[in-house]
């Protein structure tokens, strides 16, 4: 099994979620998150004054699934996020040694 986690633009998430869905993903957790790459933040004006923001917004998807369907999943996070503009995002895959669900007991790919 393996723990994809994707930070996408906000604005990119239902266009996501949904295209995971045709993809046979059952769930995921979403978090809102700040945060900067490349991109360093940038400068805006409100009210006249200027200021600095240094963490931009962004989201937090994480899933776990089957080892085989990994690089599907990956190719339709990168192809549905991607807007070419710097600060697209960026995608961890990791490992999983051991998932329990705990209503049920159930472990493994049963527990997904």
């Amino acid at each position: 099994m393996k723990l994809i986690i994707a930070t996408i633009k906000p604005y990119k998430l239902d266009e996501v979620r949904e295209a995971l869905t045709e993809k046979g993903v059952r769930g995921m957790m979403v978090s809102e998150i700040k945060g900067f790459g490349a991109q360093s933040g940038h400068t805006e004006i409100y009210r006249g004054a200027e200021y600095t923001v240094n963490f931009v917004p962004k989201i937090r998807i994480e899933l776990v699934v089957e080892a085989a369907q990994a690089d599907e999943v990956v190719k339709t996070i990168t192809d549905t996020a991607r807007t070419g503009k710097i600060g697209d995002g960026k995608i961890f895959v990791l490992d999983v040694e051991q998932t329990i669900r705990v209503r049920t007991g159930e472990t493994g790919a049963d527990a997904i």
